[in-house]
């Protein structure tokens, strides 16, 4: 069986860019197709074929990508599949669309739905900078929508990275998916039932992840607190924090590590449509202190692996935090949970039930 797998583009290095590369592990006689390759800032594909499209022609495509938006749902109508008798895709916009033989099967590891043309005031607050074009992007993401709709109904089947992302399938595009949570890779996370006193946030400093709530909350009950992470919001929001809080900057693979399994709890404050981070801090044996919708429903158990809060407010944070210094918590179980639900085994044993009912009849079941 010949199978190919498909991304939107690989330029930077982000979870679903992570998720593709575990799938180039697990399927390496499989060739890889995408519309745009910058080897020095995406996944390691060590020396596999990498097939591009015409953009990769395009002087700056690499590090402008995101410019080119409009062209990539022809570009990967041009892609020639024909020889392959399965199709995987990953995508959070455009790689769905890729055309397949009658008989063959497509199915589509699908990271979100295209943010940008159904949620387009969140994503220009992130990317600010598009702002200022809104009205001539609102036409251009009127004509993409209906592309958007038309190229979703190309998958045979979806899998979704949460419950969250599994609605919003099922809500726009109308098409069948089964929900399996990404894995993180337990090697890279160390255990330790040692825990020092401050806590921990471990994101991109913009303004969606509501890190304003978590500097207010801090400030307000003086708990020493690092923020690790970068970006634009990064100035803006170190004149609002109090002593108590210091700000890393980027750091290492390894000091992220070890941070993450000393600290007391991770916090997280955004509306997380999947979220790797409170995993990756149970994999280390630490609790999460999480705002309670989205993703995160999916990966924690309140009052065992960490403390949910119901409202995006710095108020309910310190509730929450006041709450989860009063719980003795079993480290070991934590950690346990992550890597019985999470771990990369556990994704692949659910992706090959799926995969294997899917080919052998063309039905789909839910993974537990």
């Amino acid at each position: 069986m010949r199978i190919a797998l498909v991304h939107d583009y690989l330029t930077p290095r982000g979870g679903a860019e992570r998720v593709f590369e575990l799938l180039c592990r697990r399927y390496p006689e499989a060739d890889i197709f995408t519309s745009l390759y910058d080897a020095e800032h995406t996944i390691d594909l060590g020396d596999r074929l990498v097939q591009t499209s015409v953009l990769q022609t395009i002087p700056g495509a690499t590090k402008h990508f995101r410019l080119l938006a409009p062209l990539y749902f022809p570009v990967f109508r041009t892609l020639d599949l024909q020889d392959y008798d399965l199709i995987i895709s990953s995508s959070s916009s455009f790689a769905q669309a890729v055309r397949k033989r009658a008989d063959a099967h497509h199915i589509c590891f699908c990271h979100n739905i295209t943010r940008f043309l159904w949620d387009t005031q969140t994503y220009l607050r992130e990317f600010s900078t598009y702002r200022k074009f809104y009205p001539l992007l609102n036409q251009v993401f009127q004509w993409m929508r209906q592309m958007d709709l038309k190229y979703s109904q190309e998958p045979d089947l979806y899998i979704a990275n949460s419950s969250v992302v599994a609605h919003r399938i099922q809500k726009t595009y109308k098409k069948p998916v089964v929900v399996i949570n990404y894995p993180i890779d337990s090697n890279q996370f160390v255990f330790s039932e040692q825990k020092e006193d401050y806590y921990l946030v471990s994101t991109r400093l913009i303004s969606y992840k509501r890190i304003d709530i978590v500097i207010e909350a801090f400030n307000w009950l003086g708990l020493p607190l690092l923020i690790m992470g970068d970006d634009p919001e990064r100035q803006r929001l170190e004149s609002q924090a109090m002593r108590n809080i210091q700000f890393l900057g980027h750091v290492s693979d390894e000091e992220r590590t070890q941070l993450m399994s000393r600290t007391r709890a991770v916090v997280v404050a955004a509306l997380e449509d999947y979220g790797l981070v409170p995993v990756e801090a149970n994999a280390s044996g630490t609790p999460v202190i999480a705002y309670g919708a989205g993703g995160v429903l999916d990966t924690q158990i309140a009052e065992e692996t960490g403390i949910l809060f119901n409202r995006q407010t710095p108020e309910s944070l310190q509730a929450a935090l006041l709450k989860a210094n009063k719980i003795s918590w079993n480290h070991r179980k934590i950690r346990e949970h992550a890597l019985r639900h999470f771990s990369e085994e556990a994704f692949f044993r659910k992706v090959d039930q799926v995969f294997g009912r899917f080919m052998a009849d063309g039905s789909f079941v839910t993974v537990n």
